[in-house]
């Protein structure tokens, strides 16, 4: 009896300690990305009551440079949101960022940094990214609407952040 008493115990503070870990990966993550003209961003900088759509994505990823072609003709549809591109190149590497920056023409777009967290993946292990791009939009309260690890489609994209 007591076996069994001491195995339920296990298993509800196991399930109770999961359940945890999954609430605290619904906010904005504590991300510091160096951005294509030299300056740190942070989620301090993210305007205050406006969804934010987070893209990890690497410049040279083909799906990445599928999903910005798909978007760029509706970017004016994104306006509204704070939209943050983070990938992981070393910022030594700042060319490749900036050549996807201007490839796409992501100038014109106020609402749209980009960036890279370096080798510390902070973002990577917050989400668990295993293939780019991976996308998160998060309400104007910055709650977790829905996260993408795979391109979804443009439509689907907009129809979330309508809820936003």
């Amino acid at each position: 009896m007591k076996n069994l008493f001491f195995f339920f115990s296990l298993l509800f503070i196991t399930g109770n300690a999961i359940a945890q870990n999954e609430q605290i990966n619904t906010g904005i993550p504590p991300f510091r990305i160096l951005k294509t003209d030299s300056t740190w961003f942070t989620p301090r900088d993210i305007p205050k009551n406006k969804p934010v759509m987070i893209i990890y994505f690497s410049p040279d990823c083909s799906h990445c440079e599928h999903l910005m072609g798909e978007m760029k003709p509706k970017l004016k549809q994104f306006r509204n949101t704070q939209i943050v591109m983070i990938t992981y190149i070393q910022p030594g590497m700042l060319r490749a960022i900036k050549d996807f920056y201007r490839k796409f023409g992501l100038a014109k777009y106020a609402n749209i940094t980009v960036g890279t967290e370096g080798y510390t993946f902070v973002v990577q292990k917050y989400y668990k990214v295993a293939i780019t791009p991976y996308i998160a939009i998060y309400n104007r309260n910055g709650k977790l609407i829905s996260a993408y690890p795979k391109p979804p489609s443009i439509n689907d994209l907009l129809r979330d952040l309508k809820k936003a």
